[in-house]
């Protein structure tokens, strides 16, 4: 896959049609909904939005139920997704772990594991991982013939039309190499590559804040620092996969003193605050800690920077917080940031609302797992 185009669909019991998936993202977003109700939120027929929902029962994926009358006359049925008609796989590659999730037709979270490596070895790790995915089924009892796809998504950025990526160092043996092949000769199953931020973008505007925002900026705080792009409900991918990699605006001197969870790790550290990676830190993450407010201090330029550009370029509706980033670090970080300007009249731009993300578990495992519902099913 190339720039904004969608990755070449494979078939999976059989291939949707437009108007099929658009009636799935409503299913989706207002379930239960009054079946009387889709047509008017589409710009189809009656007859043909009775048709396609038809056809959608008749596979399985919705489910209509009867509603209790109120009143006089027949109620129209109601209708959702059938949870588990559909399974998909997604794996977050990590600094310092590796993470698996197990999601279900209507994007929640069936079972998720973190596992601490192999992370120098590359095709051990990927062992891992499928061995993991056989407990998870036996543990869960998916069916898995209802597994559609499989997401995987890395910190670092797309070097090539294969999708290979440059991720952080410690991640040097996953690096530089077309990954999907690999993961679906060990999953037997269809793979898609995002990085780590624009899969957490997507699980955003499938599970977290899309629910009321359909254009976004996502911010991604991990080891490094980077983002995805949710325009009208859709990811922008830009033409080599990378749109969103907002570490790119900071000169090489600047980016040091970037929004990375790295170099807080660094600052707590040389405060005697002993932090193992990025994980710990989500995990044991305490505002009073020596040094958090010193990194604050030094980031918040560079934020600024960052959320003000983003403003200007995208005007969004919204700009997330997200990633490994934890949830009370996310707030002191919302509280400090400011916008730049000085206006006419004294009446400036209307400024996306800065919010923390929503997307439940792991935000880059969720992502990646919704990447096959995503591209599959929804609209």
């Amino acid at each position: 896959m190339r720039g904004n185009e969608m990755p070449d669909k494979p078939r999976t019991r059989r291939d949707f049609s437009n108007n099929e998936r658009l009636l799935l993202d409503i299913v989706r977003r207002q379930q239960p909904i009054a079946r009387a109700a889709v047509t008017g939120l589409t710009d189809l027929t009656q007859q043909s939005v009775h048709r396609l929902l038809e056809g959608l029962i008749g596979d399985g994926l919705v489910q209509s139920e009867r509603a209790k009358p109120i009143g006089r006359g027949k109620p129209s049925p109601h209708l959702s997704l059938a949870a588990g008609a559909v399974h998909a796989v997604g794996v977050s590659i990590n600094t310092d772990s590796m993470i698996i999730n197990l999601v279900d037709f209507n994007c929640r979270t069936v079972v998720e594991k973190r596992l601490r490596g192999p992370l120098s070895d590359r095709k051990a790790g990927i062992v891992k991982l499928r061995a993991t995915l056989d407990e998870m089924i036996a543990e869960s009892g998916v069916d898995r013939r209802s597994l559609c796809g499989l997401g995987l998504s890395m910190a670092g950025f797309f070097v090539d039309g294969e999708r290979a990526m440059n991720a952080p160092e410690p991640l040097q043996d996953w690096s530089l190499v077309p990954l999907e092949p690999e993961f679906r000769a060990a999953f037997e199953l269809p793979v898609y590559v995002e990085n780590n931020a624009t899969a957490g973008a997507i699980g955003e505007s499938l599970s977290g804040v899309g629910r009321w925002y359909e254009t976004f900026a996502y911010l991604s705080f991990n080891y490094g620092f980077g983002g995805g792009v949710i325009i009208d409900g859709r990811p922008y991918l830009g033409r080599h996969g990378n749109a969103g990699e907002f570490s790119g605006i900071y000169t090489q001197d600047e980016s040091t003193k970037r929004p990375a969870l790295r170099s807080l790790i660094e600052i707590l550290d040389a405060r005697g605050v002993a932090v193992e990676g990025v994980a710990d830190l989500r995990e044991r993450f305490d505002p009073s800690w020596p040094g958090v407010a010193e990194w604050i201090e030094m980031v918040s330029p560079q934020l600024d920077r960052m959320v003000n550009t983003v403003s200007a370029v995208l005007d969004p509706e919204a700009i997330v917080f997200g990633g490994e980033l934890p949830a009370a670090l996310g707030e002191l970080l919302i509280a400090s940031a400011r916008f730049e300007g000085e206006h006419r009249y004294g009446v400036g731009m209307p400024r996306p609302k800065l919010i923390m993300g929503q997307s439940p578990g792991d935000p880059a495992a969720t992502g990646a797992a919704l990447l096959p519902l995503k591209y599959l099913y929804f609209r």
